[in-house]
């Protein structure tokens, strides 16, 4: 079983997860640190566990889930995914970041795509990707059936859902994205959004007001 480590990011509270089983393979989700002891906090962990770092995963593009994206790439020597409808959001991340009093230099570069119904590996669990578009085009959740979790970046949160208020967004689609696609999962899943505090389906689909 995959054991999931949480560590909040820039000050925007990114939460950027990392998957993995001690000395073995390990994938990071939303590389978020924006600093140098942000970074140095995750590659100590990284190293105190003995992980094989596999690749990086951005659950959308929004700047503050990127930050961290060409730091790991270029000491881990390891590539970037995302979904092809976020690749936008990044040629405009350096301007974004100066609008928000961040420090990016370059496009962060992303080596290849994941679509709805894309499966990786991670030693042997299963990962599957489900596109949920609505906080940006190119939103994605990563979900494991076998040990019953869902990385949900910025489209599920605990009692609440992602803004839709910024470029790419839309409420109707990213409850829809919700409803048809994260709610048809069993309550027990458990819940690991970008932002705040875990929770499960079963919870949001009793108690969220937005679905």
């Amino acid at each position: 079983m995959l054991k999931v480590k949480q560590f909040v990011f820039n000050p925007f509270q990114v939460n950027t997860y990392v998957l993995y089983q001690p000395h073995a393979e390990a994938v990071v989700i939303d590389p978020a640190c924006s600093t140098n002891e942000e970074f140095q906090e995750l590659i100590d962990f990284i190293e105190q566990q003995g992980l094989a770092l596999k690749f990086l995963v951005n659950t959308h593009c929004h700047i503050d889930h990127i930050l961290g994206i060409q730091m790991l790439k270029e000491h881990f020597g390891v590539k970037a995914y995302a979904h092809i409808d976020d690749f936008p959001l990044l040629q405009m991340a350096p301007g974004h970041a100066m609008m928000f009093g961040l420090y990016l230099d370059s496009v962060p570069s992303i080596d290849d795509t994941l679509n709805h119904g894309s499966v990786f590996n991670i030693n042997d669990t299963k990962i599957e990707v489900i596109h949920t578009p609505g906080h940006t085009k190119g939103g994605i959740c990563l979900y494991s059936e076998n040990d019953k979790f869902l990385i949900t970046g910025d489209t599920l949160f605990n009692l609440s859902i992602g803004r839709t208020d910024l470029p790419g967004g839309s409420y109707d689609t990213l409850v829809k994205s919700i409803k048809e696609k994260l709610m048809v999962l069993p309550d027990d899943v458990q819940v690991y959004p970008g932002h705040g505090n875990r929770t499960s389906i079963g919870f949001e689909r009793k108690s969220n007001p937005f679905i």
